[in-house]
Order: structure tokens, then C-alpha cells, then sequence
């Protein structure tokens, strides 16, 4: 199996690290402060496959909370507003989106 660091990226725009929090499951994105964060507004915003690679380092250096961490699309609006950049980002951006109800054995 290939490592994420070991494989080779490719940025076609503005994109993020993004993983899911171990404890519960959440959506992470790797903030500018070397951490993560449930808000995409604080994620780290890159621009080119070095810098991502680099990002992409720091979250599977640290990542004791995080499993699965990998590079994500997102558009960047007037600047500043960070959206998800397909489809599959805006559902893990939303969470769970149905009501799961327990199984009786």
C-alpha cells in the first residue's frame, strides 16, 4: 500500500487537508495554526502540490486525533469564504444526513 506522501499530487486549484476525528467521527480540516479545526472557514488553504504535500506531512505527523487524512478541492469566494469544492466534500460538510435507528436483535 502507498502512502498518501508517497503518491503524487496533482492541485488544480485551491484546496485543504481534511480528515475525520477519531474520537467521534467529525469532519476536520487542518487549520494555519499546525492544527485542526470542525470549521472550514480556519482551514489552511493551498495552492500548489509542494505546499499541500507539506500540509498533508504536518496532519499525519499529528495525527493522533485524525484518521484518513487527504487533500480536498474547495472554491474560495471573494477571498475569503472557503466552500467545498465537489460534491462529496459538501456531504461530509454536512454530516450524517439521515436518522439511523437501532437494530432489535
Amino acid at each position: 500500500m502507498t502512502s498518501p506522501l508517497e503518491q503524487k499530487i496533482r492541485i488544480t486549484g485551491p484546496s485543504i487537508v481534511t480528515a475525520n476525528r477519531t474520537a467521534d467521527g467529525a469532519v476536520i480540516y487542518r487549520n494555519r495554526t499546525n492544527g485542526w479545526s470542525t470549521d472550514l472557514s480556519h482551514a489552511a488553504v493551498v495552492r500548489n502540490a509542494d505546499d499541500a504535500r507539506a500540509l498533508l506531512a504536518e496532519a499525519a505527523a499529528d495525527d493522533v486525533g485524525a484518521v484518513g487524512a487527504y487533500i480536498a478541492p474547495v472554491s474560495v469566494k471573494d477571498g475569503e469564504t472557503i466552500k467545498p469544492g465537489n460534491l462529496r466534500e459538501h456531504i461530509r460538510q454536512r454530516g450524517v444526513t439521515i436518522d439511523l435507528l437501532p437494530v432489535s436483535a
